[in-house]
């Protein structure tokens, strides 16, 4: 699903961004260019963020609660 509709950003490509180490809206601004026109996507890349984090901390527990 497109997030960012003016830089044609996708929710995968801020899952791969997130998964590659970025960990902010401003670390998403600057590698794919998310939120720099017109501003609309920022709190739904915000939420992709979280959901990336979240994830991977739940994969994080599972392995050591196993």
């Amino acid at each position: 699903m497109y997030i960012c509709v003016c830089q044609a950003v996708t929710d995968r490509e801020i899952h791969q961004a997130a998964r590659n180490g970025a960990k902010t809206l401003k670390d998403l601004r600057r590698d794919l260019g998310v939120g720099v026109d017109c501003g609309r996507c920022v709190s739904c890349a915000r939420q992709c963020l979280k959901s990336v984090s979240e994830d991977s901390h739940e994969s994080l527990q599972s392995l050591v609660l196993a």
